[in-house]
């Protein structure tokens, strides 16, 4: 990918204090975009926007909650003081709770919900009246290969997930007419911190086991191993530039070849009947 191909263009990650959205800050930044960052964790966000100044990206760093309108509207103007109109948007911000549906409760329903689904309709509610005024815009929403996948445990994370790829979907066909391009990306398993967490819960809870646990789930995969936050990084890299000026209302797995493996492995309702 050019570098300097992004020159001039500002982008808004949400979620981009560490993993994935981090990744995505930082691609994006080297391309030379503007790159403004949100997190609710205010340390790790510093910490976030001084790795990227170390390597002379110009960003914004702001603590805000995108499950709230109010937030969201402080934010889009402080942006767009600093750095002008926001030509990308990276909805990356996410949580995860991985529990039999009938142990958990409404308020677990609300976080997820709100954190996986609600702020990328109110992010993006926030930016569309100036990218539609434009006529050009990117909305690059992160699902997840739960988005096209269920598995036990993971009824609101896949609830989510599975409703941010219809929000997708009808978001680039009711913005297409205007230039604006929606998509969304779906990994599989990333080494990032939430699967860290996760794979303590599946191990004896030290490190060595988060490890292992890990190192497991890739050899699951059909290449081997999980993905690198800097891997879909690069595919979000891609949407967001003029490579992609011909893709939207897509959703792009990044998943080692895992879903299709999975597919493969269910029996037809012929090969369950027999063949002759």
């Amino acid at each position: 990918m050019e570098e300097n191909s992004l020159k001039g263009q500002v982008a808004w990650v949400t979620g981009a204090s560490r993993g994935i959205g981090l990744s995505i800050a930082r691609r994006l930044g080297r391309m030379g975009a503007k790159v403004a960052i949100c997190a609710r964790n205010a340390e790790q966000l510093r910490q976030a926007a001084s790795d990227l100044r170390d390597e002379e990206i110009d960003v914004l760093a702001a603590p805000a909650d995108v499950t709230r309108a109010g937030e969201i509207a402080v934010l889009v103007h402080e942006i767009q003081v600093k750095f002008g109109s926001i030509d990308i948007l990276v909805n990356n911000a996410g949580i995860a709770l991985f529990a039999p549906f009938h142990m958990q409760g409404e308020a677990d329903f609300d976080a997820i919900l709100a954190t996986n689904l609600k702020s990328v309709f109110l992010t993006s509610l926030a930016v569309a009246p100036e990218m539609i005024r434009r006529k050009a815009g990117h909305i690059i929403n992160i699902s997840s290969l739960a988005g096209k996948n269920t598995f036990a445990n993971g009824a609101i994370y896949c609830a989510s997930k599975w409703g941010l790829l219809g929000l997708t979907g009808c978001m680039a066909e009711e913005l297409r007419v205007y230039g604006i391009r929606v998509s969304a990306v779906c990994p599989g398993s990333v080494d990032t911190p939430m699967l860290r967490s996760s794979a303590r819960l599946f191990s004896d809870g030290s490190e060595e086991g988060a490890q292992r646990a890990i190192d497991d789930w890739g050899r699951s995969h059909p290449l081997g191993r999980v993905a690198q936050p800097s891997e879909i990084a690069e595919v979000v890299a891609f949407l967001a530039s003029l490579r992609a000026s011909f893709v939207t209302g897509e959703d792009i797995r990044v998943d080692g070849g895992l879903l299709a493996m999975l597919a493969a492995a269910i029996p037809s309702d012929r090969d369950a009947a027999g063949s002759d």
